[in-house]
C-alpha cells in the first residue's frame, strides 16, 4: 500500500519538456504543512483498513533529494510519527539520478526512507539529450550503485516514445534496466500535454508521438521481458486525473486511462494466436476451449471481448469457449482443440499438456 504525497516539482533543477504537473498531479499547495499531510495519510489508512502487506508513505511529483536538506528533514519529520506508531513501514521517495549522492542517501536513510524511485526515463544518451533531461545513462548507473550499497529498495521510471527514441533504442534501454535489476519499474508512453515545450515541438512538426498501437507493441515486449527477469512492473501508463481528462489537456499521443489493460490484452491475444496456429489449419471450423487463471480472464477476453472477436475473425473457429481455471498459473493460457491440449505463457513457447498430444511446434509471437 502506497500513500502518495505530491510535492509539486520541488527540487527539480529544470522543467522537463513533457511535464505539466497541474494536469498529472493536479494543483496542490506549494508548501506541504503538517495538518494537510496528516489528514491525507489518515484518510488513506482508513480507506484501506484491514488490508495486509507493507505500507509506505511516498513523496512523489518532484526531485526529493534535490530539495535543500533542511526541507528534506522537515518533510520526513512529518512522516516520523506514523513510523514510530508502526502504522506505516517506511517511506519512499522519487528523485533524479543526477541528484543522488552518498551523503544525501545517508541522510534520508536515517530518517526512515527505505525505497528510492529513480526517474531515469531512458538509458540511451541520445534520447536523454534530445529530451533535455540534463543527465546521462552513466548518472543512473552510478545512482543505482550508491542505492544498492546502502540497501535501499529501488525503482526506476521509464518512458517510451521520447524524442529521438525508437523501438530498438527502447529495447536496449530495457536490456540495461534488467542488468541494473531494480525491484520495480514504472513505464508510460510519452504523452503531449498542453502548455509544455513538447506541445510546441509537436505543433511545429519536430516531434511525432507514438500511436496507441505502437505504444502497446513496445510496452508489451518490455512488460514480458521485465516480468521474465523477475522485476515487478508496478505501473504502465500515466495515472489519469480529472484535469488530464478535460478537453484539450492531452494534445496528442497514446493516452488511455486503462493502458496496462490494453497491453496485457495484446499479450494474451498473441498467446491465443500462437496456440490456434498449433491446432492445425489455425483452428478453422473447430471448437476452441481456452482456460486461464481467474485473474487473467479479463485481459484474455480484452476490452469488450475484443480479443474473442479478433480471434473469431482471424481463425474462423466453430466456437470459442473461455473458462476461468484456478489451477492455471498466472500469465498462462491453455487451449484444447480436437482432443489435443497445449499451453503457452508470456515467454511464447508452446508445451504439450500432459496426457494429450499436439503437433510438434514452437510458436512465434504475433505482433
Amino acid at each position: 500500500m502506497i500513500i502518495p504525497i505530491f510535492i509539486m516539482s520541488r527540487g527539480c533543477p529544470r522543467r522537463c519538456l513533457y511535464c505539466n504537473e497541474a494536469l498529472t498531479a493536479e494543483h496542490r499547495p506549494e508548501r506541504l504543512e503538517e495538518e494537510g499531510f496528516r489528514k491525507t495519510v489518515l484518510e488513506a489508512l482508513d480507506r484501506h483498513r484491514g488490508r495486509g502487506g507493507p505500507r509506505q508513505i511516498a513523496f512523489y511529483g518532484g526531485t526529493f533529494t534535490g530539495m535543500p536538506r533542511q526541507e528534506q528533514r522537515r518533510l520526513l519529520g512529518l512522516a516520523a510519527p506514523f513510523l514510530h506508531e508502526g502504522v506505516v513501514d517506511g517511506v519512499r521517495i522519487s528523485t533524479r539520478p543526477d541528484e543522488i549522492d552518498g551523503a544525501g542517501l545517508d541522510l534520508v536513510r536515517g530518517l526512515g526512507v527505505t525505497t528510492v524511485e529513480v526517474g531515469a526515463q531512458s538509458l540511451d544518451d541520445h534520447v536523454l539529450r534530445l529530451s533535455r533531461r540534463g543527465h546521462t545513462a552513466a548518472d543512473t548507473h552510478r545512482a543505482f550503485a550508491l542505492l544498492k550499497e546502502r540497501g535501499f529498495q529501488t525503482g526506476i521510471h521509464l518512458m517510451a516514445g521520447l524524442p529521438g527514441d525508437s523501438p530498438e533504442r527502447f529495447s536496449e534501454t530495457i536490456d540495461r534496466v534488467i542488468a541494473l535489476s531494480p525491484d520495480t519499474v514504472r513505464i508510460h508512453p510519452t504523452i503531449v500535454l498542453q502548455d509544455t515545450p513538447l506541445a510546441e515541438a509537436y505543433g511545429s512538426g519536430d516531434y511525432r508521438p507514438l500511436s496507441l498501437p505502437e505504444a502497446i507493441s513496445q510496452c508489451k515486449e518490455a512488460l514480458k521481458r521485465l516480468t521474465a527477469a523477475g522485476i515487478d512492473v508496478i505501473r504502465m501508463g500515466i495515472q489519469t486525473t480529472p484535469a488530464l481528462e478535460a478537453p484539450g489537456a492531452v494534445v496528442a499521443g497514446p493516452f488511455h486511462p486503462a493502458f496496462r489493460s490494453l497491453v496485457e490484452s495484446a499479450i494474451f491475444f498473441d498467446m491465443a494466436a500462437v496456440l490456434c496456429e498449433s491446432a492445425g489449419r489455425g483452428g478453422k471450423g473447430k471448437s476452441l476451449a481456452f482456460r486461464v487463471s481467474p485473474a487473467d480472464l479479463s485481459p484474455f477476453k480484452g476490452p469488450r471481448k475484443a480479443n474473442i472477436d479478433a480471434l473469431t475473425r482471424r481463425f474462423a473457429p466453430a466456437r470459442i469457449e473461455v473458462a476461468a481455471d484456478p489451477s492455471c498459473p498466472r500469465r498462462t493460457l491453455v487451449l484444447t482443440a480436437a482432443h489435443r491440449s497445449a499451453k503457452t505463457d508470456w515467454s511464447g513457447g508452446i508445451e504439450e499438456v500432459p496426457g494429450q498430444k499436439i503437433p510438434a511446434h514452437r510458436g512465434r509471437m504475433i505482433s
